[in-house]
This record gives C-alpha cells, sequence and structure tokens, in this order.
C-alpha cells in the first residue's frame, strides 16, 4: 500500500502562513504596541521629509488655523529628537528653527499662550500650526477643533504658557498683505499702533470700516429676516470678548448677545447685523471670516 504524499509547501508561504499564525495569535497588548510603533515610525518619516528651516526675525507675524495633537502622540519622537508630552507647552511647525518661541494668539477670543517648537507639521492642508493638548486648552481648541490665530517670534527666554495678548492685536491682524490667503508669513513692526480699521478690498482705493464693505442698514437695528451668527458658546466671558472684537473692527455694527439652551447646556450667541436679504447677510459673514471670525447666516425666525 503506498503511502499518501502531502502537498509541499514552499519556504515563503510556509513563512508566510508562519508570520500570520504569530500575528493572530499576538495578545491585544501586544498589536497595540506595535500599533504605536508603525505609527510612530509614519511620524517620524513625516517630520524628515519637510522644507529646510526658514530664517525668523522679531517682526515676524504668522496667520493661519491652528489645530491641536494630543493623547495619539503621546511618546512618539519629534523633529527634533525629543518625546511628544502633550503637557508641556509645545508645538509643532513646518519651517520654523527648532526651540523657536511663538505667543500664539486666537483671533476669535485674544486668548494668548506661549510655545516652542519641537515638532515639524501639520500636515494637513490650511494648517500653519498644531498646538500641543495643553497649549490648545488655552485656546478653547477643545471645543472649537481649530481656529484662526496670529503667532509673534518672541524672545528664548520669554516664560511658556499663558500670557496677555498683544496690545497691537489689532494693527497685526491688519498689517496681514494676504488677508484672503489660507495662511500666510509676513513682518509688522512691534511698536506699531492699532491703525484705523480698514476693509480689505481688491481695489487700490481704500474702504472705511465694516459699513463700506456690507449694506448700511447693518448700521442700526430694523425690520428684517436674516442674521449672522459669530458662534456659540459655553463661556459667556468668551462671548463677551468676540462681541468686543467685532466692535473693535467697526464701532457702528449692531451686535448682541442671546442666551439660549442648547443641548441642556446654557450657550452665548453672538449675533451680527439685521438684513432685509440673505446676499447682504453673507457679504458680512465673508467679510468677518477674513478676520478669523466665522459665522452662518440664519434667518431670524429660526432663533
Amino acid at each position: 500500500m503506498q503511502s499518501m504524499q502531502l502537498p509541499r509547501i514552499s519556504t515563503s508561504a510556509s513563512a508566510f502562513v508562519l508570520l500570520l499564525s504569530l500575528l493572530v495569535g499576538l495578545p491585544s497588548s501586544a498589536r497595540t504596541k506595535r500599533s504605536a510603533r508603525v505609527r510612530r515610525a509614519a511620524h517620524t518619516h513625516m517630520c524628515k521629509h519637510v522644507q529646510e528651516p526658514r530664517e525668523t526675525s522679531a517682526n515676524m507675524v504668522l496667520r493661519g488655523r491652528a489645530s491641536w495633537y494630543g493623547k495619539y502622540f503621546q511618546g512618539m519622537e519629534t523633529g527634533n529628537g525629543e518625546r511628544y508630552d502633550r503637557f508641556e507647552y509645545t508645538c509643532a511647525h513646518k519651517t520654523l528653527p527648532f526651540n523657536t518661541r511663538l505667543r500664539v494668539t486666537s483671533v476669535l477670543t485674544g486668548h494668548s499662550v506661549v510655545v516652542r517648537v519641537n515638532d515639524r507639521g501639520p500636515f494637513r492642508k490650511q494648517r500653519i500650526i498644531d498646538l500641543s493638548e495643553k497649549a490648545s486648552r488655552e485656546l478653547n481648541l477643545q471645543e472649537l477643533g481649530a481656529t484662526t490665530i496670529v503667532a509673534e517670534v518672541v524672545a528664548p527666554e520669554t516664560p511658556l504658557g499663558p500670557t496677555a495678548a498683544p496690545d497691537n492685536l489689532l494693527a497685526l491682524c491688519l498689517g496681514d498683505p494676504h488677508p484672503h490667503a489660507p495662511f500666510t508669513t509676513y513682518t509688522v513692526d512691534p511698536a506699531a499702533a492699532p491703525a484705523p480699521v480698514v476693509a480689505p478690498t481688491t481695489t487700490a482705493a481704500p474702504a472705511a470700516g465694516l459699513l463700506a464693505a456690507a449694506p448700511a442698514a447693518m448700521a442700526a437695528p430694523q425690520a428684517a429676516t436674516f442674521e449672522v451668527q459669530v458662534g456659540a458658546f459655553e463661556s459667556p466671558t468668551d462671548a463677551q470678548m468676540v462681541l468686543a472684537k467685532i466692535q473693535a473692527l467697526d464701532p457702528n455694527v449692531h451686535v448682541e448677545l442671546a442666551s439660549d439652551l442648547l443641548d441642556g447646556r446654557q450657550r452665548s450667541r453672538v449675533l451680527v447685523g439685521t438684513f432685509g436679504e440673505r446676499p447682504q447677510a453673507e457679504a458680512v459673514r465673508r467679510w468677518l471670516l477674513v478676520w478669523g471670525i466665522g459665522g452662518q447666516v440664519r434667518e431670524v425666525a429660526l432663533r
């Protein structure tokens, strides 16, 4: 009686089967560690393939959207070889030299924090800076996700952490030569006093104030159907700061606060203008967006 011949398996196939069985048999903790190593390797790879560091100056200002990264990256190697610590005041930027210190200010709320560059990124489009988790809390990014900021290069000895907003914040915003770009870097005289507010325009002739960029109907309340809602804040103080910022851009603008119960929580909404037609409200919404103030057009009846 002939013995039954089993099919022969190639060495490479055997190795693959063995590897697969080992991976399947790995405990969840081992698979988690392996996944973490893969993430670290990918992060390190991206950090090493960015532009060369650019020169900095005391007058340098960055304007754009800021986001944050947290515990998912905890312990990973940063661009300068440190380990990412979400409880430190650090940030990632694509080109600024490592250890550069920045005062980052939310254009929306006026809150500021000083951070140190120790990583490369962000790698998402239309982002200019990634803040550590701790730094992001100072700008309320846990709730917002991302926000428009202006960041200034400050002295190396500047203490890290929350700090006062710059006295010339409005001048820093007005000094932006490309307000319609998603992000930009430019220089502004740090001693510059706040300049008169002018609306961004593509023509050579300057326009005076928000009312020049939108219908004059915005100057005072009237019977209307549309308004621009700028955020819904848990903190009434944050809402008041946004209201004050809009009024600083144009003292003639009509802005008010509305308090509502949303999802079981008390929220303060900032409402801008009263408009008889949607295009009027849309013009103001787009103008506010240039200054980092996001909003949406709503019908008054839906309040």
